[in-house]
C-alpha cells in the first residue's frame, strides 16, 4: 500500500510517499529526516491537537475556548468532541485550568485556553 502525505513540519511542504514494504516502510518525497518521521507518524497512528468551546455557566460570556495539553488519536477526535459537548464549567474559570482530566482514556487533559469571570 502507497499514501501521500503533506508534510507540515515545515514551510517546504514537501509531498511524501509511504510505501509498505515486507521490511517495513520506505519514504520518499522528503527532503529532511523531520518530514520522514511526519510522514511515518502520519501513517501509522496519525494524531492531532484539539481544541473546541464549552459552556460556561455564569460568565460573561456563554462558552469558554478549551485546547488538548497534547495531541490526542485522529480516531478518538469524533469522540472526545462528543463528550465537550456535554461539559460545562462554573465561572470564573482561569488560561490553563484543567477542566477534563484523561479525556475519553487518552491520558490528554483538556484546558482552559482562556481567563473568563464570572459575570
Amino acid at each position: 500500500m502507497t499514501k501521500e502525505y503533506t508534510c507540515v513540519v515545515c514551510p517546504m511542504s514537501c509531498r511524501v510517499t509511504v510505501t509498505e514494504t515486507p521490511d517495513g516502510l520506505v519514504t520518499s518525497g522528503n527532503t529532511c529526516k523531520r518530514g520522514e518521521k511526519h510522514a511515518i507518524a502520519e501513517h501509522t497512528r496519525p494524531m492531532r491537537m484539539l481544541t473546541s468551546t464549552i459552556r460556561l455557566d455564569g460568565g460573561k460570556l456563554p462558552r469558554v475556548p478549551v485546547i488538548s495539553s497534547s495531541e490526542v488519536p485522529k480516531d478518538k477526535l469524533a469522540e472526545c468532541l462528543e463528550y465537550l459537548y456535554h461539559v460545562h464549567v462554573e465561572a470564573p474559570v482561569t488560561s490553563g485550568q484543567v477542566i477534563v482530566e484523561n479525556i475519553c482514556s487518552t491520558g490528554v487533559d483538556i484546558v482552559a485556553a482562556r481567563t473568563m469571570k464570572k459575570a
